[in-house]
């Protein structure tokens, strides 16, 4: 089912350039990251196959090459999560950055000197250090919220299809059909979505992303695993370097090990929602909001789904006025310990 996924996304004209970072220490790296933040460790979500920072990355290569057909966004594209930990943003909740989620990603330029390897592909192909820099340069690739970018792009997809089951196949590649490269507000490359009933279909689908991020269930897995992370550390069972050089799996070894609780969370099926403060392990925590308001084309010009349709915009309200129980807990859990 990965394949099939990942096959929806590659351009007729296919970009080998990017075949020989693929083995590169620093991209197989990646292949024992997850994408979803540790949720592949428990019961609480079922995923429908392992998704990791690799496959993410190659998507996202794929469709900005789909997009842009430019070889040097599509490598910058391919390497623009190489520096994320093991757990990914769980150890942005471990640095007390759950709202943002900035702080625990490595700079790319650093990663890529580690590599010689790496570096000498890019030097072939005459790219530069200076090129990962500011991604934001890159427009198709990364850009602010709510705008849409490739990146933003794959998380919603792939959270729909992948981890939450509410979308098929079909029905990504349907939408990723209909998506081109317009000019947004700022005369800046944007992708967006040909037709307001498409655009429309996204939006559940956006729905479904950003309800799910803000959420008790996703919050309590990222916040358990950041805090029994920060245990580890602190009793030398792991150092801060762990996260960026061995596999998530081998960390989970050393937990198992050292905190019962651990199974508990493996085997949790369901997460109790309250507001009233429970005596078990609890979160209790604000998160990033998720969101992305793509442009769709009109016959008036291009325009934010929001300004032209009514059910997108009862849509976005949903979104923005939701907020889950001021509490969440597992009733195995009652210590990290």
């Amino acid at each position: 089912m990965l394949e099939e996924y990942i096959k929806i996304f590659i351009d007729p004209e296919y970009p080998d350039f990017i075949d020989k970072y693929l083995n590169t220490k620093t991209m197989q790296r990646l292949k024992h990251i997850t994408q979803f933040c540790g949720c592949d460790y428990t019961k609480l979500y079922n995923p429908r196959f392992l998704y990791t920072r690799f496959d993410h990355s190659l998507v996202v290569a794929h469709m900005t090459w789909h997009f842009t057909h430019d070889k040097k966004e599509t490598i910058v594209a391919l390497l623009h999560d190489i520096g994320t930990p093991c757990f990914a943003h769980c150890i942005d909740f471990a640095l007390n950055d759950s709202e943002n989620q900035e702080s625990s990603e490595k700079d790319i330029t650093e990663m890529i000197k580690l590599d010689k390897e790496l570096l000498s592909y890019l030097k072939e192909d005459n790219i530069k250090l200076k090129d990962f820099e500011h991604l934001e340069q890159y427009p198709i690739l990364e850009n602010k919220s709510p705008k849409l970018c490739t990146d933003r792009l794959d998380g919603v997809l792939h959270t729909c299809y992948i981890w939450l089951h509410t979308h098929t196949l079909e029905q990504i590649k349907f939408i990723y059909d209909h998506i081109v490269v317009f000019k947004n507000e700022e005369n800046q490359k944007e992708i967006g979505i040909i037709f307001e009933e498409i655009g429309e279909k996204f939006v559940e689908m956006v729905y479904n992303y950003a309800i799910e991020l803000q959420g008790n269930t996703n919050k309590y897995v990222m916040k358990y695993i950041a805090e029994i992370i920060k245990l580890a550390l602190v009793k030398n069972l792991i150092t801060i370097d762990d996260l960026y050089i061995k596999k998530e799996k081998e960390i989970i070894d050393v937990l198992k090990e050292n905190f019962s609780s651990l199974e508990s969370f493996a085997n949790a099926t369901s997460i109790i929602k309250t507001n009233d403060l429970p005596s078990n392990f609890y979160i209790s925590i604000d998160s990033k909001k998720r969101n992305t308001i793509p442009l769709i084309s009109t016959a008036d010009g291009d325009k934010r789904i929001i300004d032209v349709s009514k059910y997108a915009r009862d849509i976005y309200q949903k979104i923005e006025k939701y907020h889950d129980t001021k509490y969440a807990f597992i009733t195995t859990i009652k210590t990290l310990e």
